[in-house]
């Protein structure tokens, strides 16, 4: 199998953002292949210096930060930044010299809110590009179902075979609750939080309940809340607020969740294989995840939402873009067809677009302004239509 894929829009967006502010937070879960990425935009611009913090040795280079870094020109990598996230606070007046002397590219696998204060600690300062797992935009269409099945970490999608993925997924789980999470000072129980992972995985495409969370894991609502933060801030869970809408009608106003890299959720529902996935109960919710993904890897998640209804009216997903309001519903099947629910969306909603995403092969229309588009031409429809992001 192919070893190495182009990610053309990630390094595109790094490149541009890198012009325009005097530091890049470049973020994403472990393993997604930021420091590659790095690398790539290394190559074109040239490095002063490469610090990397999971080395002792360049821990210690940074002790005194303001020495190592002050007399940096050109390109400055950091990675694994929140291993010393108080190096935000050495940053600011390095970045506010004139000329800028030094830009800074620093690789980070935890939030601004998991870490307290960066986002404020650098305001005006730093630009952040998200880094997602592979897409299907970069590993090619004949790969799609493996892509769906083992998840976009490259690792895990590279594995030689199902047992070799099993095995990095047990792995990496095993590294962020043993060994990430407590380095960030969370003092948690592993096998609690691993239970709750698992927990989390048949929430999947469902709507959040933390009391009912809480009670199967038996804890408060608050320490519920509290793992899920977590996770979210380690960008492996993906909290999709509600839509409300003026419209008379009682709404969904709890958010839904999602595994964010289905090759953890499969492994944690117990599918290693496509015809194991096939048979799954879950089969429908597990495309739903992985659809959303694909599109939210080119539009961001800023304005993204669901909408829902007491009654039984549901959008999968709502994007605002440029004063547009485009929905998309995900479906696994042969040939979908307009539902009821889409119906009401189109209308309460006042979408300007519906586009239902399933894994065939052809692109056909329902009615005015609702549409079936194979997920692979997912990023030809972003670019057509702009909400590709940055587009």
């Amino acid at each position: 199998m192919q070893e190495t894929f182009s990610r053309t829009r990630a390094l595109k967006q790094l490149q541009t953002c890198l012009g325009e502010a005097p530091a890049v937070t470049l973020l994403g879960a472990r393993q997604t292949g930021k420091t590659t990425l790095a690398r790539l935009v290394a190559g074109t611009q040239g490095v002063a210096r490469w610090f990397d913090l999971e080395r002792a040795a360049d821990r210690r280079a940074l002790e005194a930060p303001e020495q190592a870094l002050g007399a940096e020109q050109g390109l400055v990598v950091i990675d694994e930044v929140q291993r010393l996230p108080e190096l935000f606070e050495v940053l600011r007046p390095l970045c506010d010299r004139p000329g800028h002397p030094a830009r800074f590219l620093l690789l980070g696998s935890a939030s601004p809110a998991l870490l307290r204060g960066v986002s404020e600690t650098l305001a005006g300062r730093v630009l952040f590009v998200s880094l997602g797992s592979f897409t299907l935009e970069e590993v090619g269409d004949p790969a799609q179902s493996l892509l769906w099945l083992r998840g976009g970490f490259p690792r895990a999608f590279l594995a030689s075979g199902p047992a070799a993925w099993g095995r990095w997924i047990d792995a990496y789980l095993t590294t962020i609750l043993e060994r990430d999470i407590p380095l960030l000072g969370f003092r948690l129980p592993p096998e609690t939080l691993r239970r709750f992972w698992m927990m989390l995985a048949h929430y999947h495409g469902q709507v959040w309940n933390a009391t009912d969370a809480a009670r199967a894991l038996g804890c408060s609502p608050n320490t519920a809340r509290h793992y899920l933060d977590i996770l979210q801030g380690f960008f492996l869970v993906r909290v999709l607020p509600p839509w409300h809408e003026n419209i008379g009608k009682r709404q969904v106003k709890a958010p839904k969740l999602y595994l964010r890299d289905t090759g953890l959720l499969h492994r944690l529902m117990g599918c290693g294989s496509m015809d194991a996935l096939r048979a799954h109960p879950r089969l429908g919710a597990s495309w739903e995840g992985y659809a959303l993904e694909q599109v939210l890897a080119l539009a961001g998640d800023r304005d993204a939402y669901f909408w829902a209804t007491q009654a039984g009216a549901e959008l999968d997903l709502l994007l605002l873009r440029q004063g547009r309001r485009i929905g998309f519903e995900f479906k696994h099947s042969d040939a979908p067809a307009m539902t009821r629910s889409m119906h009401t969306a189109l209308k309460d909603l006042s979408l300007d677009a519906l586009h239902v995403i399933y894994p065939g092969q052809t692109r056909y229309g329902l009615r005015s302004g609702a549409d079936v588009i194979p997920l692979r031409e997912l990023p030809a429809l972003a670019d057509q239509e702009g909400w590709a992001e940055g587009g």
